[in-house]
């Protein structure tokens, strides 16, 4: 029923998420309120209780407090369908070299739970980092992530922040460890993409039409047909025939060349994007049309750059040239 697809979406939320926390630090000063170390607290995916197990169970872990504690966790929770943010199923999106049409269904709403888990020995520690986390959510921040690579899609996830619970495990015996816990629950808006599949631009190549004399009492006199191709209103090959060898205006249907020996009349060429049509040359002095095809004439500098428009140039048309017709009646 369903081909495989896999647009790593999922995995690209939580690494987005983690990224958000993995630069928080916490400095502590002497009496003199000089600084006297700068920790950059770990932070590792994983649920609380793994952490909580190893400070319990570990037998090395009787070394300097800030070589265990602090430290923080985060995990993916939950996942939970979203209908109020529901748009329509289907639309169509361009691939960013504009060669072929992207169609997936629209993205489907989601909403994805995360906890992140702070574990501090210290009071002091556990504030210097929650107020380096809070100030940025009023009550979301949102997060940047490409979702499908195949067409460019990128989306801001807010990432919402929920509350926070606290856990101060200050009593008991005196073997005991001194474990503050604060659990920060976040929700992610995410979308989810279904597959992608190319479409191909398709350039009409030829068109044929034919006629018929007479009516449906008589039989046919003659028979008629009319054949069209695309031709290409600009150079796409890039390929320079020869230049101006003057400045030319708008109005001038006169122009000389450096070398005509590449164009022939009844050919077009492109000059800055104008499309001009040849009608006859006298050496290097060409007759000629100028801004056909709803072009617009306009001057043009000695040394200007002429390139023709072929039939190579009619197997390159991209789509969104309205390109002219050329006619022949058999």
């Amino acid at each position: 029923m369903f081909g495989y697809f896999y647009h790593e979406i999922l995995r690209k939320t939580i690494i987005g998420f983690g990224t958000l926390f993995n630069n928080i630090t916490i400095k502590h000063f002497d009496n003199d309120n000089n600084v006297v170390s700068v920790i950059k607290v770990p932070l590792a995916y994983g649920p609380t209780q793994k952490f909580l197990a190893r400070l319990e169970q570990s037998p090395d872990l009787n070394k300097p407090i800030q070589m265990t504690l602090p430290r923080m966790s985060f995990e993916f929770t939950g996942l939970s369908y979203d209908g109020s943010r529901k748009v329509t199923s289907t639309q169509t999106f361009t691939s960013p070299d504009g060669n072929n049409i992207q169609k997936t269904y629209m993205p489907v709403p989601y909403n994805m739970n995360f906890e992140l888990n702070i574990m501090t020995k210290l009071n002091d520690d556990m504030l210097q980092i929650v107020e380096q986390i809070l100030p940025y959510f009023q009550p979301s921040y949102n997060l940047t992530i490409e979702l499908v690579k195949e067409i460019k899609e990128k989306k801001d996830i807010p990432i919402i922040f929920e509350g926070i619970s606290m856990q101060d495990e200050y009593e008991g015996d005196f073997d005991k460890r001194r474990v503050l816990l604060y659990s920060l629950k976040f929700l992610a808006k995410t979308y989810l993409f279904g597959p992608t599949s190319s479409v191909t631009k398709d350039v009409v190549k030829k068109i044929s039409v034919g006629f018929v004399a007479g009516d449906a009492g008589s039989s046919a006199s003659r028979e008629l047909s009319y054949s069209v191709e695309p031709r290409a209103l600009k150079n796409y090959t890039g390929i320079v025939v020869t230049n101006l060898s003057y400045d030319i205006t708008p109005t001038d249907t006169l122009i000389t060349v450096n070398n005509a020996s590449s164009i022939l009349p009844n050919t077009y060429i492109d000059i800055e994007g104008e499309e001009i049509y040849v009608k006859s040359k006298d050496d290097s002095t060409l007759t000629v049309e100028r801004g056909r095809d709803s072009t617009k004439a306009i001057s043009h500098v000695s040394g200007a750059e002429i390139k023709s428009i072929t039939s190579s140039d009619n197997l390159l048309i991209q789509d969104g040239d309205n390109f002219g017709f050329f006619g022949n009646t058999i």
